[in-house]
């Protein structure tokens, strides 16, 4: 397992801090904003059930919806390890899972809104060196796009197609690895000013910073079970716990170490 950071330290590339950071709905407002590259309405997360961690912190998936007329959906993932082949499969899954989510039973087709599903990753999915990767569906003998509202957007901190990019995501995507002062200070960009204010004050929280020393505990506890053992143990107890409807419990099982043992129990774990 990878040293312990202070959560003052944390850069935005870690799970727990990213999770945290785009609950804030001002915050998650300005990222999507400069990630889309266009003004948003009004964003609201879901907060019942946005924070789905791995088992081993690699990843954090996030469930984000405009709360304006135009009714785009949002879901955002921060990767930081893992099979990357595996990457556009999953992207389709997580489309899926939006549209099944927003149509009901009798509504017509024509009410699916927008959707986009972000994939913000520390290595280079594609290894074509670019800091964006965009994927919407077009015929292939025409190129006229299909026109079904979706959108797949692969995000990588290593790009190198500057002059491609819009500065603001690339210090952003920048600043994802490197959440300091100093690295804000030499940016000089106003929108990531704004970003890192919103940072330290969250991890100026105690309580925050309580909940995320638990979570290293138990995730470290975790570990001494085994790779094979404890993280498929802790990783099955979530997948029983969102088939059941009881996403809220996730950060409990983190502070409770009886909780959770009842809940192995339950399951049979």
């Amino acid at each position: 397992m990878k040293t312990k950071q202070s959560f003052k330290d944390l850069n935005l590339s870690n799970a727990f801090l990213f999770a945290l950071a785009l609950n804030d709905p001002e915050l998650c407002q300005i990222i999507l904003e400069l990630i889309i590259g266009k003004p948003l309405g009004p964003v609201k997360v879901e907060t019942e059930k946005s924070i789905l961690f791995s088992s081993d912190f690699r990843s954090i998936r996030l469930d984000v919806y405009a709360a304006d007329q135009s009714h785009v959906d949002y879901d955002l993932e921060m990767q930081n390890e893992g099979d990357k082949y595996s990457l556009p499969k999953r992207s389709r899954l997580y489309q899926a899972e939006i549209d099944v989510k927003s149509l009901k039973p009798g509504d017509d087709f024509k009410s699916l809104g927008s959707s986009y599903i972000i994939f913000i990753c520390t290595f280079d999915p594609f290894e074509n060196n670019l800091y964006r990767y965009t994927f919407e569906n077009n015929c292939q003998e025409t190129g006229r796009p299909l026109g079904d509202g979706t959108c797949k957007i692969f995000l990588n901190t290593k790009g190198s197609n500057g002059p491609d990019v819009p500065a603001v995501l690339i210090h952003f995507l920048q600043y994802i690895e490197n959440s300091t002062d100093a690295a804000v200070e030499k940016m000089q960009d106003t929108t990531l000013v704004r970003i890192h204010q919103r940072i330290g004050e969250l991890k100026k929280s105690r309580e925050w910073e309580a909940k995320y020393m638990k979570f290293e505990e138990l995730l470290r506890r975790e570990h001494e079970d085994g790779e094979s053992t404890g993280e498929k143990k802790m990783a099955d107890l979530i997948t029983f716990l969102l088939r059941d409807g009881l996403e809220t419990e996730i950060p409990n099982i983190a502070a409770d170490e009886n909780l959770r043992k009842n809940y192995y129990q339950k399951y049979n774990l």
